[in-house]
């Protein structure tokens, strides 16, 4: 459990970088994503647990 909130911790970290270094982009990056289709999103979604999963794997 103790990594799942390490790794959790570390999302949050990453995360946070944009918007405390450039909160115009992170809110231009907002608007951007507001326009785009449902299909779209999901498809982003989608790619982005693939990637995890495929770096978790990796990283095993």
């Amino acid at each position: 459990m103790s990594t799942f909130v390490l790794a959790l911790a570390l999302m949050l970290v990453i995360e946070g970088i944009l918007p405390l270094v450039a909160p115009a982009l992170w809110r231009d990056m907002f608007r951007r994503v507001m326009e785009l289709k449902d299909g779209q999103i999901r498809f982003f979604g989608l790619a982005s647990i693939a990637i995890g999963l495929a770096l978790a794997w990796l990283a095993s």
